[in-house]
């Protein structure tokens, strides 16, 4: 429990640190334009950080940080390796002044230490893609070099068309894009309540044990073992396929049902019916310690051996758990029954107790479901849609223009632009934490999986981004408002819009990506509309090598770390 509470004191250290070392990022435009001081930008931004806890419901890229690792070699010890890796490398950038990527060395920091613990207890012969999961390195990878892009050619876009002589093909535009981007919100929003639907029903859990006896019946046909695997992973599958697909019609129609709607209509028709005694199972066998055993079962050979005897005992308590939904005994009858299949300990029989009586499967659904809505950001990017378009109506038809009221008017919307990007990086940076604070959870026992997360974990991380927001960076102050390129008020807006809509796409598809990258990518873009020369190229090679060494230098630093940590531990 020390190391867990050290874990979690580190991470929200690494989150402060993080919000000073990103600070820059909203907040170099306004304070290189002049139209806040830094003292009263940093507060601004800091404040519009914390607002992102209300805004992002479901934690996508919270969740895709914590399975960097795959869970086996998820260890408290492997966390705090690379955390200390991650701090390290953040303050020696923040000192030099360098934007990099808090996310790519968090991440960089997980890999490096899970990698060489996996060496450690398995040896050499361990590949790399056994130990993380590679798509989600992959895609990270990926998007040290898509995040920066997007956002370049967002602003490139938004410049252009600010720019614009004429105000109606401008608004026409505008009104396009934005039922466009509306209709790929609800895009991410439909396939992510599938996601959950299919996690709530197990459906992907069913699918990866029905693949993985494949696989190995693939390397031996006549594998016994494999074929009763495969058969009992099939049967569950085709089992849970049928009111999985029910569901998913209802889920379609999200926007009329709501998702108390479509969890009431799913129970009164009995399609949870199958998987409510299995999802109270595991609440149930987790409160009698079911996680602790696994967590230590990966290093400790007599743990290991009870555990597996647990795990397989604790699959028959939905006998009982059945009978108790039915009414047929009491709960304290259920858990004596559940107790002759497998001990249910006494310190914890009042706390299996309390998680029967509280289950509701109707509840349940109906919050995974919920976590997907992102209606909040759909209908703030319509309102800012709206708001720009009344603005340029407003400049262009009321008033006469003049270039003294355009760049007054630009200043004044860098206030709006630059609360969006601060959103949007607290959206994306606080959840990385998150992750790691998720994921040590895990290791340890506490829940079972990334849903399960305790609120005060959210809380505490947007709280810590914010704070260290309010702390300032102003080395990297100077290297993105004035050295990549000299910015207006308008390429201000262009490159803040353009950073906080790249940011929350990416939110989206919970893809963990460096608001630093974005936001310099737009600045380059802004830069490059006036004429490619007037970005300074040197300085932006100089920042693209900083990117891409840093996953690889903060991995090496984590196995350093985790050598060190583990002579004391």
């Amino acid at each position: 429990m020390t190391l867990l509470i050290v874990i979690i004191a580190l991470a929200l250290i690494f989150d402060y640190i993080n919000g000073f070392h990103d600070a820059a990022n909203s907040i170099a435009t306004v304070v290189s334009t002049k139209v806040l001081t830094p003292f009263q930008a940093v507060l601004w931004a800091a404040f519009f950080n914390a607002v992102a806890y209300f805004i992002f419901k479901d934690h996508a890229v919270a969740n895709t940080v914590s399975k960097t690792v795959i869970k086996e070699f998820i260890t408290l010890p492997v966390i705090l390796a690379g955390l200390i890796a991650a701090i390290f490398w953040n303050l020696l950038t923040w000192w030099y002044g360098i934007p990099s990527s808090s996310s790519h060395t968090l991440i960089g920091g997980l890999a490096g230490s899970a990698i060489t613990h996996a060496i450690v207890t398995k040896g050499w012969g361990i590949g790399w893609g056994k130990v993380v999961e590679s798509e989600v390195i992959l895609n990270t990878v990926l998007f040290i070099f898509l995040a920066p892009l997007i956002g370049m050619v967002i602003s490139i876009f938004i410049t252009i068309i600010t720019v614009m002589r004429n105000v109606w093909l401008r608004l026409g535009i505008i009104a396009v894009v934005t039922f466009l981007t509306v209709l790929l919100f609800d895009r991410f929003e439909t396939n992510k309540m599938d996601e959950n639907l299919q996690k709530f029903l197990k459906i992907d859990k069913y699918k990866k044990e029905v693949k993985s006896a494949q696989a190995k019946l693939k390397q031996n046909p006549n594998d016994s073992s494999a074929i009763a695997a495969y058969e009992t992973a099939k049967g569950k599958l085709d089992k849970a396929l049928p009111n999985y697909n029910k569901i998913n019609v209802l889920v379609h129609d999200f926007d009329k049902l709501g998702a108390n709607g479509i969890a009431k209509t799913a129970t009164d028709s009995g399609w949870l019916k199958d998987i409510e005694a299995s999802r109270l199972k595991d609440d149930v066998r987790n409160a009698n310690d079911f996680l602790i055993m696994e967590a230590k079962s990966t290093s400790e050979p007599a743990v290991k051996k009870e555990y597996d005897i647990a795990k397989e005992k604790t699959e028959l308590y939905k006998d009982p758990l059945k009978k108790f939904f039915s009414k047929e005994v009491t709960a304290d009858s259920a858990i004596a029954m559940m107790s002759a299949i497998y001990p249910i300990k006494d310190a914890n029989k009042e706390k299996v107790k309390g998680k029967m009586e509280k289950f509701n499967i109707e509840k349940a659904l109906a919050k995974d479901i919920d976590k997907a809505d992102n209606s909040s950001i759909v209908w703030g990017i319509i309102f800012t849609s709206i708001f720009f378009s009344l603005v340029y109506l407003y400049v262009e038809k009321v008033r006469t223009p003049t270039a003294y009221k355009v760049a007054n008017m630009f200043k004044k919307l860098q206030l709006f632009s630059s609360a969006a990007f601060s959103v949007g990086h607290g959206g994306n940076d606080a959840q990385k934490v998150m992750g790691i604070i998720g994921a040590a959870l895990i290791a340890n026992g506490t829940i079972q999986n990334f849903s399960d997360l305790p609120h005060w974990v959210p809380i505490a991380c947007y709280l810590a981004i914010g704070i260290g927001t309010m702390s300032g960076g102003w080395k990297i102050v100077k290297t993105m408002g004035t050295k990549i390129t000299k910015v207006t008020p308008l390429e201000g807006v262009a490159a803040e819009t353009a950073g906080a809509f790249t940011l929350f796409f990416t939110g989206q598809m919970g893809i963990p990506v460096s608001t630093t990258h974005t936001i310099t990518g737009s600045i380059m873009g802004v830069g490059a509309t006036k004429r490619l020369s007037a970005v300074r190229w040197g300085v932006t090679v100089n920042l693209l090598w900083a990117w891409v060494l840093t996953i690889p230098v903060s991995a090496v630093l984590a196995a350093i770390s985790y050598l060190l940590v583990s002579l004391f531990l």
